[in-house]
């Protein structure tokens, strides 16, 4: 007896597990950097009105997976953090001190977590191809800022990403000493540091988390890459700690996309990887300008609602992306606060 050929890959049976790997740990970040499982095949409409109850319900759970991963568009501020950040690198690579590094600052849901990931992954994968069978090599470390963070809880943050333990003894000096050593001896290349916003230079303790965080910037030969909302309107840059980020650091700002040709190609990016049976090409493309209007132009709440639609088409039967269908998808307050006045001659 020959064995019926299988609808879903094996790692997307692997979902939940994943789904619960943080990109601030080590093993989550190996996994985010690792190559996605392919995609399901799309079965042709008589061969899925064929299936029988099980197989269709491991076939549709495959595409609700697919259509749930966050697909990552080469958008120009990804393309052009990676650049800058490549660029830091190689320029860092022989300074002993005054390194130099990038700040992503921008509104939310411009896609700032987006680009630095995408730079961390970059050079990830280029250090692998240089290093082949060294993994004891940890080249990336990303940590965020907790919210009303002290100097230990950031320290913390690093030694949870390497996983060495914190005990309620260790002091912030033991923490801090064991992340430079073990970012020392794996050649810690590149420090992805998110939600830079959440430090306040007006209270003791956030001056004191921005100190410790320089001290890790001149202690561990990295490139260090910040991202925040709206950093250089905070009060980061200002005053004597300001002035030395301001000093060493490249602001890069990130916005809502325009109307025009790049996010035509965005959506039409977005229209390639949907996997439904009825979904008629070219449907998202005539309305490119609604999906701007609705979206304000954000990338992340364009992603948001053009998935969420996909995955209501397959839980309905639609099998197919309408205006109404991206219309019944909720989005986040910025989104839709940012949204201007409904444009004039809309296509439809």
């Amino acid at each position: 007896m020959t064995a019926r050929p299988t609808i879903t890959d094996p790692a997307d049976r692997d979902g939940d597990e994943a789904a619960g790997r943080h990109l601030t740990t080590l093993e989550g970040w190996r996994q985010f950097t690792a190559d996605p499982p392919p995609p399901p095949r799309l079965l042709s409409r008589r061969r899925y009105d064929a299936l029988g109850d099980l197989e269709r319900t491991l076939y549709d759970e495959a595409r609700l997976d697919h259509h749930a991963r966050l697909r990552v568009v080469a958008t120009s501020t990804v393309r052009h953090a990676v650049t800058c950040g490549r660029r830091l690198v190689l320029l860092n690579r022989h300074a002993v001190s005054a390194r130099r590094g990038l700040i992503l600052s921008g509104p939310a849901g411009t896609g700032k977590t987006i680009a630095i990931t995408q730079l961390g992954r970059a050079h990830e994968l280029l250090d692998r191809a240089r290093h082949p069978g060294r993994g004891e090599r940890i080249p990336v470390v990303y940590i965020t800022v907790p919210p009303a963070a002290t100097p230990r809880m950031l320290a913390a943050e690093f030694a949870r990403f390497l996983g060495l333990p914190v005990t309620r003894s260790a002091n912030i000096t033991d923490i801090t000493e064991a992340v430079v050593g073990v970012c020392t001896d794996t050649r810690t290349g590149l420090v992805l540091v998110d939600e830079l916003h959440n430090i306040s230079l007006t209270s003791r303790s956030g001056a004191e988390v921005a100190d410790t965080l320089k001290y890790f910037s001149e202690r561990i030969p990295a490139t260090f890459v910040y991202a925040g909302i709206d950093i250089e309107r905070s009060n980061l840059l200002s005053g004597t700690r300001g002035a030395q980020i301001a000093g060493r650091f490249t602001l890069l700002p990130t916005s809502p996309f325009p109307y025009g040709e790049e996010w035509t190609a965005l959506v039409a990016t977005f229209e390639q990887h949907l996997l439904l049976h009825d979904h008629r090409p070219g449907t998202l493309a005539v309305l490119d300008r609604h999906l701007h209007h609705r979206t304000g132009g954000m990338i992340g709440a364009l992603s948001h609602q053009i998935r969420g639609a996909a995955i209501d088409a397959i839980l309905t039967g639609t099998e197919e992306i309408t205006k109404s269908g991206l219309d019944a998808i909720p989005l986040d307050h910025a989104a839709q606060t940012s949204a201007s006045t409904p444009p004039s001659g809309r296509r439809r």
